[in-house]
């Protein structure tokens, strides 16, 4: 069966996972991690992409990226993979692939679901049982976006920027944001990645189709099924 296109946009985020193959690990010393993030600023950089939100897991990562041409991020993520592939390969003398194919990605739309969006991808090592807050963990952006630590990597989204005029304001309407999370959005944006369908009203839905020049699938009306959430 043929690929489905990515719907790709200009302007629009995009919340994107890649897994390691086989759900093995993808970092293995917090060098390999420093040395993504690195890579990552690079080439988002000269790429014309915009990082808002990430966190590095084990065997996984989750980016929020704005790109500012079509096929930005593809362009970013392809030169990613291949240079970080090359970079553990030659650290700990293996050989072969480290990703589990495409990564994927979904739209989301520039409102309250890109702030869910951000605080999904943050409280993922939460989730996951790794650390009790997402403070304690060191490779995401919840310590910048939250806390104002220094992060060169990352750029606030507008919607991000709306929560207050300085970081005064902002970084306590964000962390209040984070402490509303709920099982329900966990379940939503792991659906969203699976299928790769964007998050967003039907307004967001039917502008990004007239742009797109063809009908999206629709959503499910109605709350999400209960399934255990995909960190």
């Amino acid at each position: 069966m043929a690929r489905q296109p990515r719907i790709d946009l200009p302007g629009v985020a995009q919340h994107v996972i890649q897994r390691g193959n086989d759900r093995q690990p993808c970092f293995f010393r917090d060098i390999d991690r420093v040395r993504y993030l690195q890579d990552l600023r690079e080439l988002t950089l000269a790429g014309r992409c915009h990082v808002h939100a990430y966190v590095l897991m084990t065997n996984h990562v989750h980016l929020l990226i704005t790109p500012g041409v079509t096929g930005a991020i593809s362009k970013v993520m392809q030169s990613l993979g291949r240079r970080y592939v090359r970079y553990i390969n030659d650290a700990y003398g293996r050989t072969g692939t480290l990703w589990e194919g495409r990564y994927k990605s979904h739209l989301v739309a520039d409102d309250d679901h890109l702030l869910r969006c951000y605080r999904y991808i943050e409280l993922n090592p939460v989730r996951a049982g790794m650390v009790a807050h997402a403070a304690d963990y060191r490779w995401s952006s919840y310590r910048r976006n939250a806390l104002g630590q220094a992060d060169p990597l990352v750029r606030p989204h507008d919607c991000y920027r709306r929560l207050g005029i300085t970081d005064t304001e902002r970084l306590p309407a964000y962390r209040d944001l984070v402490q509303q999370a709920c099982e329900e959005d966990a379940a939503r944006f792991s659906d969203h990645l699976r299928h790769q369908h964007p998050m967003g009203n039907d307004r967001f839905r039917a502008t990004i189709e007239a742009q797109l020049g063809r009908k999206l699938t629709p959503g499910k009306g109605g709350r999400p099924k209960k399934r255990r959430p995909e960190t």
